[in-house]
């Protein structure tokens, strides 16, 4: 991902970089070429008209290029609804009630140059709009939009449908009414600019009419942000315009966010922002170790426009004030109120995804040896406090191979408290500094606190046994599980292997109609829904023969699709098991000999939504030059 950093910001580009799981972009390949004819077999003896000698055969095709071209298959069932500009990434794939497909064009190359029919150029990060279609409405016999081949197929939005609108792009001003730009985050003393952010990502809808509503949309970098504009479509056109008097980045208040990746909207109305990376993962320690370089100095010129670094700051940034699922609550008010769920816990956040009942809710990690985490709210439409779970996994007995391997799913209880109880776990830290760090120690919550927690014991351990400074020797309570909830669930037995966990998403009308028997699918009686999540990159603790998942490393960075079967009854909206969907096709380039993903299937599937029809929108990131909007429909192969 590319970032674009104002003043004092510039200083933390190389550090913003190696924190970041950058996605690798990859050449598409041409077709493959016939080879050289074979040469013509022997001139037959002199004599009077004597015959020649039979031609030789033809020789054997040449290779593919990278990137497959034309000479694989397409996954059956895969439509490709539409290409992103060269160096970009598919982010922010939103379905409205009327069947809008919102999606966005992420940090595509500055070097792009070619304009769309509207003479738009995609250089910059974009906001837009599948327009003139509703998505909702495709038959199910689809073609699909071409591998770019042209410099302005290659560096321009392509879609087999509709017409992708341009909504906005980043520092768009809408004549003046955000002076700064869209995407830019401003310090506490709203004037000085932190950041200029290339990165757009999650997309959420929220109507307040026929044909208008408020568009809400992440901003992934350090610091983190959300733009709101509000949005009206001609009903007769199908092309939408921007209320430029009602535009406005989002105040995340004192501390600020960090990464606002993908998210999704809840059944009452409320965007849930996701923040993900930037943390030192497993290794809180580093946060205030004076050798590394961390967010936060980035962090700092947030809380203190003054400050330079951490130590110059007004407030040194706490690490644990970071990393959570944020809700937008009154949305449609002039001063939307975000409020961080401590609840749900504090790891590299993707997304969320709340069930119909408003109180259980799925979390993805992304990150390696990730978690599947779930939450269940004490009271509905209420995420400030409840119960936190991780996934136990058990794969299926004989079997490896990713497309036909699944797991039961047992859930394992971590602790139960409210966001009030953990806030007052993470003043506990606020005072810490690079000052404090002493090599060979932490400062922060530990392995050996989160295993003597498992084990029940009465106190924390003491420093010389492995434990945190900060709460050596206290009684013992729950915050490690929700301030370092993968040490806590990984100490209780839930499975930490996954690999870049990324969207997790369910259709609220066939979850419903589902498990309560509410007719609301149109034509169908919906009798199974289903929770879809996407694996970008199913490596490291995946495929290393160890642990809960051992699958075979075929598809490895190509990624791919399970699915989770929502029960019913007393169970409602629980899940015991996960299935495969689809997956990436790895193949072995002949130019370098390094794996690659073909260009007729999955590469890094990112983000996932569910349609009204049971069919999937897949949003990727990954290796291609152009990555891909995909529709799959998973009845083709079932």
């Amino acid at each position: 991902m590319t970032f674009q950093l104002n003043g004092k910001g510039r200083l933390m580009l190389a550090m913003i970089s190696a924190m970041l799981l950058a996605a690798c972009d990859g050449d598409d390949g041409n077709d493959g070429t016939d080879g050289a004819q074979g040469p013509a077999g022997p001139q037959g003896p002199a004599g009077p008209a004597g015959p020649e000698g039979p031609a030789g055969q033809d020789g054997s095709d040449g290779a593919s290029g990278e990137g497959g071209g034309n000479a694989s298959l397409m996954t059956p069932g895969l439509t490709r609804l539409a290409t992103v500009p060269a160096g970009a990434e598919v982010t922010g794939a939103y379905v409205t009630e009327w069947g809008d497909l919102f999606f966005n064009v992420q940090h595509p190359s500055d070097a792009n140059t070619a304009t769309d029919s509207e003479g738009k150029m995609f250089n910059h990060g974009t906001v837009g709009v599948l327009a003139g279609v509703n998505i909702n409405k495709l038959p199910k016999n689809l073609v699909s939009v071409g591998v770019p081949q042209t410099q302005q197929e290659r560096e321009t939005v392509q879609v087999a449908y509709g017409e992708y609108q341009v909504i906005a792009q980043t520092m768009d001003t809408f004549g003046g009414a955000m002076p700064e730009g869209l995407g830019t985050v401003l310090a506490t003393d709203k004037s000085t600019v932190v950041a200029s952010i290339d990165d757009p990502d999650f997309n959420g809808f929220i109507s307040t009419g026929d044909n208008e509503g408020y568009l809400f949309t992440n901003w992934e970098s350090i610091p983190g942000a959300m733009s709101r504009l509000k949005l009206n479509k001609d009903a007769s056109t199908g092309y939408w315009s921007v209320d430029s008097t009602d535009v406005q980045m989002l105040d995340f208040g004192t501390y600020g966010t960090i990464a606002n990746c993908f998210g999704s909207v809840s059944p009452w109305s409320t965007p849930l922002t996701s923040e993900e990376w930037g943390n030192q993962g497993d290794d809180t320690q580093e946060w205030n170790d004076p050798s590394m370089q961390t967010a936060r100095d980035m962090l700092a010129m947030y809380i203190d426009p003054t400050a330079t670094d951490a130590d110059g700051a007004s407030s040194f940034p706490n690490t644990y004030r970071y990393h959570y699922i944020v809700e937008i609550t009154d949305p449609l008010s002039d001063n939307p109120v975000p409020v961080k769920h401590y609840t749900m816990g504090r790891y590299e956040h993707e997304n969320s995804i709340v069930m119909p009942d408003s109180k259980t809710v799925y979390l993805s990690q992304d990150d390696t040896n990730g978690v599947l985490f779930k939450f269940v709210a004490d009271v509905a439409g209420d995420l400030s406090a409840g119960t936190l779970y991780g996934a136990k996994l058990t794969q299926d007995a004989g079997s490896f191979e990713p497309l036909t391997t699944g797991f039961d799913v047992e859930w394992i209880e971590l602790a139960h408290s409210d966001n009030a109880t953990i806030d007052g776990w993470i003043a506990d830290f606020d005072g810490i500094t690079t000052a404090d760090f002493v090599e060979g120690q932490s400062n922060y919550l530990t392995d050996a606190d989160a295993e003597a927690w498992a084990a029940g014991e009465a106190n924390y351990p003491s420093v010389a046994n492995g434990g945190g400074s900060t709460t050596a020797g206290m009684a013992m309570d729950d915050r490690i599980a929700f301030l370092e909830s993968r040490k806590a669930a990984r100490a209780k037995g839930a499975t930490a292997e996954w690999r870049k966990f990324e969207g997790i998403y369910v259709n609220h009308k066939r979850a419903e109609e589902a498990v309560e028997g509410t007719d609301l699918i149109a034509g169908e009686a919906v009798n199974q829904a289903y929770v879809y999540f996407a694996i970008a990159d199913m490596d490291n603790g995946m495929v290393d023969n160890e642990g809960d998942i051992q699958l075979s490393p075929r598809v490895k960075e190509c990624g791919g699709v399970y699915r989770m079967p929502l029960l019913t009854g007393a169970n409602a909206y629980d899940v015991n098991r996960i299935e495969p969907v689809v997956m990436g096709s790895t193949y072995r380039s002949t130019l370098d000999g390094a794996e690659r993903c073909d260009v007729n299937a999955l590469s890094q599937p990112d983000n996932v939504i569910v349609l009204d029809d049971g069919r999937i929108v897949i949003g990727e990131d990954g290796f291609q030059e152009n990555n891909t909007l995909w529709m799959y429909d998973p009845t083709v192969n079932e």
